[in-house]
């Protein structure tokens, strides 16, 4: 019986390791979910996103910059996401509805808007009425070319911060990368 038992455990084991991830997105946690790049809890989704690799497991991000970020670190990203990866953001025309993801890649994106980060990308499922639309490769390109609105998000930070040294140091370091984004 006990090796009846062992089988049975061994042949579970290996179904579960064959199955394929599931892509579908997932709902978020708002009391324990964090932004995979800056730690941030997530608040509004909106603007979150979630990566979901080939392995089934989810990296979070309040803001579509911060999965810019992420995927920066390209020999990491590439390892993590494995040979797929399943991109879903939030409708910014939307609430928080666990129904308001839409697939990044086929989104309609404008700029302009207070975001998480500050880096002022929302997506849309349905063409918003604007004058510049982007795509999410676009988006990309933008946001790695310092084309943001993070040097003001950071600036007010940095008033709100400025009887704090040890962040006030932080802040201007993330401004002059930003700064040196567009050089």
């Amino acid at each position: 019986m006990k090796k009846f038992t062992f089988l049975i455990g061994i042949l579970l084991l290996i179904s579960a390791c064959n199955g394929k991830a599931d892509f579908k997105p997932k709902a978020i946690n708002f009391d324990r979910d964090a932004c995979y790049v800056c730690r941030m809890g997530l608040t509004d989704q909106r603007f979150n996103v979630q990566a979901i690799n080939e392995f089934g497991e989810v990296r979070w991000y309040d803001d579509i910059g911060c999965l810019a970020e992420d995927m920066r670190a390209k020999d990491q990203w590439d390892k993590w996401k494995g040979s797929q990866v399943k991109i879903w953001i939030g409708d910014a025309s939307k609430k928080n509805e666990a129904s308001n993801w839409i697939d990044a890649e086929k989104a309609y994106y404008d700029y302009g808007k207070d975001t998480p980060m500050g880096y002022g990308y929302s997506a849309y499922k349905d063409k918003p009425a604007s004058d510049s639309i982007y795509t999410f490769n676009e988006v990309f390109e933008r946001i790695n070319a310092g084309k943001t609105m993070r040097e003001g998000f950071i600036q007010e930070k940095m008033l709100m911060m400025k009887d704090n040294p040890k962040k006030m140091k932080m802040l201007k370091k993330k401004l002059e990368q930003e700064r040196s984004k567009k050089q």
